[in-house]
């Protein structure tokens, strides 16, 4: 199974869209840093481990990359870049939605994907269907997730015939 390293907003997004167990039914690992998920998801989403999601420790050269890539970016914030130098680090994409940490990614040759695509895995795998995707994105836009809602559903759409 392919690995695929996330940040925090990809798996709220996940969440609140009620597609967790799709998600982790597909064919990949789901990994977070250990500071990302003991920082901003062990408190409300800590059942993600139950659930499938790894967590990995950076060595100490990996958190001096970080720090040294903080120098370079000055956004996004530091746990997102914990994120970055695991994708780089196990050579796999990174599941992202922010585009300070999308462009520092690409920046650094990392892969990058994100809720659409992810949705779109879903559809693909059979794991969900168009209808789903579309009830999971309209509770997504209601809690004020940022996501490119026309595109969305243009690509639902191709995904419909």
């Amino acid at each position: 199974m392919r690995l695929l390293i996330s940040d925090a907003n990809i798996l709220i997004d996940v969440e609140i869209g009620g597609l967790v167990a799709p998600m982790f039914s597909l064919d990949y690992r789901f990994s977070v840093p250990d500071v990302l998920f003991y920082e901003e998801l062990d408190e409300q989403h800590g059942y993600l481990i139950d659930m499938g999601l790894e967590v990995r420790e950076l060595d100490d050269r990996m958190v001096a990359h970080v720090f040294d890539l903080a120098g370079q970016y000055k956004r996004p914030g530091r746990y997102d870049l914990f994120a970055l130098v695991l994708a780089a680090e196990e050579n796999c994409p990174l599941l992202t939605g922010d585009k300070d940490l999308k462009a520092a990614a690409e920046n650094e040759h990392v892969e990058v994907r994100g809720t659409l695509w992810l949705v779109e895995e879903m559809v693909r795998a059979g794991k969900i269907s168009v209808q789903i995707a579309r009830n999971a994105y309209q509770r997504m836009q209601v809690h004020g997730r940022r996501l490119p809602w026309k595109e969305a559903e243009d690509r639902l759409a191709l995904l419909d015939k």
